[in-house]
């Protein structure tokens, strides 16, 4: 009897989780079992990531400590600020993010314990300060001056003030807070299964992380947001957008923003999206963005019925920010940072070596020649 390879673990159940849950015929995602869309209505960012890494939301108490401790690890150390001032201009800094976290484990006195406390220790601090590495790239890249996180301001906030020196209008800090709550897990997926494999061999967070971030750098995967708004661009004006859509696929070329893995009949964190990106759209003027939108998601249902990802709204949504494009993705680790964490943490607490199987199809054994037989 032969073996059945499923390509990509597709339809493969390989652990339990307690973290988030994807319903796929019901278009549902549920962090801790509350609906995401939810949690959008009704928290701030950092009420959704202190529920992923503890479980539940949180005590007016309990919230207040977590911005304390989260406000006062933002700060890099100096020998961190400088690796990142002397990093290439031309690096990705997907590969700059995951570089600072490689140091932040050189300095962190916990990296290696494992211990549930540790390990949420470590989580903290990296969940931290990743924004302030992010913001001192984009600033040093541009020979601006790196500017220090601020305790005063919110997480979303204070990301703005670093990147930019200002805080824009609260509708603006609260789109960004939107997609980080959105961004913050989604299961199994690739990065995730990452981190979680490299935990299994019982290594440390901090390299769990490291993985994971090279692993959502793929623009099939973190990196899709970047690859949306390039097409945007390259369309640059709504009416183009149907002659330009409608020539791609009759080349057959793959549309970046559309379809996933586990949905089926669409992406249920793009509603929530699509609606503040076209708020942003709108408080800044630039309402040519929507509108190839929904030129782009009309062709796609219609040809295709092929749904939007969250990724089709959060790409144009973080450009009208002007956030540079190559920054998307580490905006994503960000707030992803929450779930890997979780992720390492349940993994730690109920472990077994990740160790699947291959069916070889190579060479059959032969003898070797010495060198002067070959």
């Amino acid at each position: 009897m032969s073996e059945e390879i499923k390509k990509g673990l597709l339809g493969i159940v390989v652990d339990e989780t307690t973290i988030s849950h994807v319903v796929p015929e019901l278009s549902a995602l549920t962090y801790r079992g509350y609906k995401v869309q939810d949690l959008c209505d009704k928290c701030d960012f950092e009420e959704v990531a202190y529920l992923v890494l503890h479980g539940e939301l949180p005590s007016k108490i309990q919230l207040k400590k977590f911005i304390k401790e989260e406000r006062s690890n933002r700060k890099l150390s100096k020998t961190i600020i400088k690796n990142i001032q002397q990093m290439p201009k031309s690096a990705h800094p997907m590969d700059v993010i995951r570089t600072c976290v490689s140091l932040m484990a050189l300095e962190d006195k916990d990296t290696k314990d494992n211990s549930p406390k540790a390990n949420m220790r470590k989580a903290l601090r990296i969940f931290s300060q990743t924004p302030t590495a992010v913001a001192a790239y984009f600033r040093a890249r541009k020979g601006k001056k790196i500017i220090a996180p601020n305790k005063k301001l919110s997480f979303s906030e204070n990301f703005f003030k670093m990147m930019f020196n200002k805080v824009p209008d609260k509708e603006i800090v609260r789109a960004f807070d939107i997609s980080l709550i959105l961004y913050a897990e989604h299961s199994f997926n690739v990065s995730t299964f990452t981190a979680r494999t490299i935990t299994s061999s019982l290594s440390d967070l901090h390299g769990a992380i490291t993985g994971a971030i090279a692993s959502l750098k793929g623009p099939l995967h973190g990196g899709a947001n970047e690859a949306v708004m390039h097409m945007m661009k390259s369309i640059a004006k709504p009416e183009k957008a149907k002659n330009w859509i409608e020539n791609a696929l009759a080349k057959k070329k793959v549309v970046m923003g559309f379809g996933h893995r586990v949905y089926r009949t669409g992406d249920s964190r793009v509603p929530t999206m699509k609606h503040y990106m076209f708020k942003v759209a709108k408080l800044l003027k630039k309402e040519k963005y929507t509108k190839m939108y929904e030129t782009l998601e009309q062709v796609m249902l219609e040809k295709k019925n092929i749904h939007p990802n969250v990724d089709f709204p959060c790409g144009p949504t973080y450009y009208m920010m002007g956030i540079d494009i190559d920054f998307y993705t580490p905006i994503f680790v960000m707030s992803r940072i929450t779930g890997w964490s979780a992720h390492i943490m349940e993994q730690h607490a109920s472990n077994k070596l990740i160790r699947p199987l291959s069916k070889y199809k190579g060479e059959e054994v032969r003898e070797v020649m010495l060198l002067n037989q070959r």
